[in-house]
């Protein structure tokens, strides 16, 4: 048994399932679910996730202190059972499909996940030291001690936890104070939802979609959307209108009632999109905008303090994050790389670390989400051989002088380096990059490559010491969370990484936090005079990230990526005429 305070953070049972292990108030390692079952969104016990977790850092469950869950579950019962009986007869629905759920696995979860980590040790006892904290809670954990700052403004906002949709909080050294919140049923995420479902996307993962889709309509909806749906008050603080809305009473997200405000037929998944479904995302995208500018502004008058952390997964809402950022009500805003429920895992772990035992935090840098799995050579080779694969080893300066003169040349490159993303987007570690110059190259992107919508953008990650020469631009963005302008003129340059709108999603990307991707940028910038590549997520529709060196394979060989580059290995797929790989069926996302 080691002396040292290891602690382990879980989320599971809704979506986006997750695990991560803290030591003594330090990040060990993080990761969902999905990227070991390939499920995406898993949402069941993170049993892969806490095995990765166990094994890389030769642990077994005897040294580990305590588990944290990341909500409290009887409170979430609390909540929906008042909900059904409050609102019966209409509830009556809700209340016979959840509730088998509910009495079979949910109330005894503290047993259950005992159970499972019990088995993880090979049925060896541990201290069953199993405990909760509060939805909200570990969102704003996760982001303010993760975050660069001593002190700062929280603001949580999501679809809803136990009781709460959104909260503010201040957050002091190592304690988080909350003081106002918002309760269910009024949630600026479940609107968010219930619109991304009527536009025929799947909700908890399709609401970036929606974001993306907005720049191509028109705001004409505005007004509807305040006068009948939300009532937003100066403060920013909001009341939906549930006779527009079913999440209350039944399964379902919307009323019949939705159609008729608009004007527009609710679009069935997969059908031709129409502009009144434009315009009703580029309206929902402006009432995003003026939440979290109205909340913004309150939450500096309250506090006055320079600083602003947000967490929940409306926060990864980063065209809104960007025209907040933009109103310079504060110094700086960060936000949670893995704002959603998975990187819950990570705040209730450091909720219980510095909040419950009151362990001092020391001061904070900023620090990347490298903390997944990663591969060394010997493992690559391994999967290479197994796969009978046609490769190159080429070392790291070699390789990347080849890797950036082939991106030069209009050659699309699946870049596996280092530890994977703890977040939804790649930031340089599990990457799909490409020539932003070429002008069709969206298309090709979107429809050969990712098999998905063509009207998704791509983001561009630009060498950090010259992103003030490309994008009206600040502060530095590693972690893709705001949408800013581009310069004047930029658009006819890198057309592939620009939106509609003139704007883009932009990652910084800076020597001493990813180190062999700056270096890689830095050669396409000495070739082309251009510091900037298309950065995508390393993945094919209905898929999540690739995480191992089989994955990446498989990817390759399954798309229209020309060229895997692995560890110190250069892979090219046009070779690889007596490969062994999984055929793959691109499923619906």
């Amino acid at each position: 048994m080691t002396n040292k305070n290891y602690i382990l953070g879980i989320s599971a049972f809704y979506h986006d399932s997750a695990a991560a292990l803290i030591c003594d108030g330090q990040v060990l390692a993080a990761a969902q679910e999905e990227r070991f079952s390939r499920i995406k969104n898993d949402s069941t016990f993170p049993k892969e996730a806490i095995k990765w977790i166990l094994d890389s850092n030769h642990l077994s469950m005897k040294d580990i202190s305590a588990v944290v869950f990341y909500e409290k579950p009887f409170l979430k019962f609390e909540r929906i059972l008042s909900t059904c009986i409050r609102l019966a007869p209409f509830g009556y629905k809700l209340f016979k499909e959840s509730m088998p759920l509910w009495i079979k696995d949910k109330i005894f979860l503290k047993k259950n996940i005992a159970d499972e980590l019990i088995s993880l040790s090979g049925g060896d006892s541990w201290n069953n030291k199993v405990l909760f904290s509060e939805h909200h809670l570990s969102h704003a954990a996760a982001t303010f001690y993760m975050s660069p700052f001593q002190s700062a403004a929280i603001l949580t906002i999501d679809g809803v936890g136990e009781w709460a949709t959104t909260t503010i909080s201040i957050g002091i050294d190592n304690k988080i104070t909350k003081f106002e919140e918002i309760n269910f049923p009024h949630s600026f995420g479940l609107l968010y939802s219930a619109i991304t479902a009527f536009l025929g996307f799947k909700v908890n993962s399709g609401e970036y979609k929606v974001m993306g889709l907005a720049p191509y309509g028109k705001p004409i909806h505005y007004d509807t959307i305040k006068k009948h749906l939300i009532d937003i008050k100066d403060d920013g603080s909001f009341c939906l209108n549930m006779k527009y809305f079913r999440f209350a009473t039944e399964m379902k997200m919307f009323s019949s009632a939705f159609e008729k405000i608009f004007n527009c037929q609710a679009r069935q998944p997969e059908s031709p999109i129409e502009q009144c479904h434009l315009d009703l995302a580029a309206s929902l995208q402006k009432v995003s905008d003026e939440v979290f500018i109205l909340l913004g502004k309150y939450i500096k008058e309250k506090t006055q303090l320079d600083h602003l952390c947000l967490g929940g997964g409306v926060a990864l809402n980063c065209a809104s994050a960007g025209a907040l950022q933009r109103e310079n009500i504060f110094d700086r805003i960060w936000i949670q790389p893995s704002a959603g429920d998975a990187g819950s895992s990570l705040g209730a772990a450091l909720s219980y670390y510095f909040g419950e035992c009151n362990n001092e935090r020391t001061k904070s840098q900023e620090v990347m989400p490298f903390y997944g799995p990663q591969y060394n050579n010997s493992d690559i080779l391994q999967t290479l051989t197994e796969c009978n694969a046609a490769y190159e080893y080429i070392e790291e300066t070699d390789l990347l002088k080849k890797t950036a003169y082939e991106l030069s040349k209009g050659k699309i490159v699946a870049w596996m380096q280092g530890q994977a993303e703890f977040s939804p987007r790649a930031l340089g570690h599990r990457s799909i990059l490409a020539d932003p110059r070429i002008s069709d190259l969206k298309k090709t992107l979107n429809l050969k490559i990712k098999f998905r919508e063509s009207f998704r953008p791509f983001a561009p990650a630009v060498l950090a010491e010259e992103a003030h020469n490309w994008f009206e631009m600040d502060h530095p963005s590693p972690l893709m969370n705001f949408v800013c302008k581009a310069k004047q003129g930029v658009n006819n340059l890198i057309p592939s990484v620009i939106h509609v709108d003139e704007t883009a999603r932009v990652q910084t990307v800076a020597q001493d936090t990813n180190r062999l991707f700056h270096q890689l940028l830095s050669e396409f910038h000495n070739l082309t005079a251009c510091p900037i590549l298309v950065n995508t997520s390393f993945n094919i529709r209905g898929e999540p990230m690739v995480l191992s060196p089989k994955d990446a394979f498989n990817c390759l060989m399954n798309t229209g990526i020309d060229i895997l580059v692995i560890g110190n290995f250069y892979i090219e797929r046009e070779k690889q005429g007596n490969a062994l790989f999984e055929l793959k069926n691109f499923e619906l996302d």
